[in-house]
């Protein structure tokens, strides 16, 4: 999965930057399935938050989409820089603390694959209501979270995260027109598993 954002130099951050310099050796650039289902459904600009190592990011790019990447590993920042640079494409990319990067403008397309449950209740909470504040009218949301049910916890630093409910991130769109929820389940080592739920939102204008 993606990089899921800074929290400091804590054990998530550098769960998922071992992860991404072995991608980068062994050339592991394929899509994951919530990146592939996001690009159907972006719009103009687009911030990928918590981008991980940035295959979203640069296929988007490629498709004309100017993009903001922001995360916190080193080695999917660099990638991301090197290979926008080689190929000449539109995008920002950005190493950052996601618990306090500020947006400071808004966006047509915002996506959050495997970010907001890396934090807090509360404060997962706020980003997402960040991410509704600054989306352009007619603009989308793609946000993906673990949910009840996630037995999975290697990944968490200490008790730095939040499980959201079967249905809660939905029922934060209230108001938006919902164009894709989905709730999925994956296997994960030592015969745990991974539930996820993905809602693509549309603003209202």
């Amino acid at each position: 999965m993606d990089s899921m954002g800074d929290r400091g130099e804590n054990r998530s951050v550098q769960f998922f930057d071992t992860q991404f310099q072995r991608q980068v050796r062994e050339q592991d650039y394929a899509l994951n399935p919530f990146e592939t289902r996001a690009l159907a459904y972006l719009k103009s600009s687009v911030l990928d938050f918590g981008c991980g190592l940035g295959n979203l990011s640069l296929e988007a790019a490629r498709r004309g989409h100017p993009v903001v990447a922001v995360d916190a590993s080193p080695s999917a920042i660099a990638r991301i820089t090197a290979d926008a640079r080689r190929e000449s494409l539109p995008i920002e990319a950005i190493q950052a603390d996601i618990s306090t990067w500020k947006l400071d403008r808004n966006y047509d397309s915002i996506v959050a694959i495997g970010l907001l449950m890396f934090f807090r209740r509360n404060q997962a909470l706020q980003l997402l209501q960040d991410i509704q504040n600054h989306m352009n009218p007619g603009g989308r949301a793609i946000v993906n979270v673990l949910i009840e049910g996630t037995t999975f916890m290697g990944m968490f630093d200490g008790d730095n995260y939040c499980l959201f409910g079967l249905t809660e991130l939905e029922d934060l769109f209230d108001g938006w027109t919902i164009l894709s929820s989905l709730r999925e389940t994956f296997t994960a080592p030592e015969a745990t598993r991974k539930e996820f739920a993905t809602v693509i939102a549309e603003k209202g204008r």
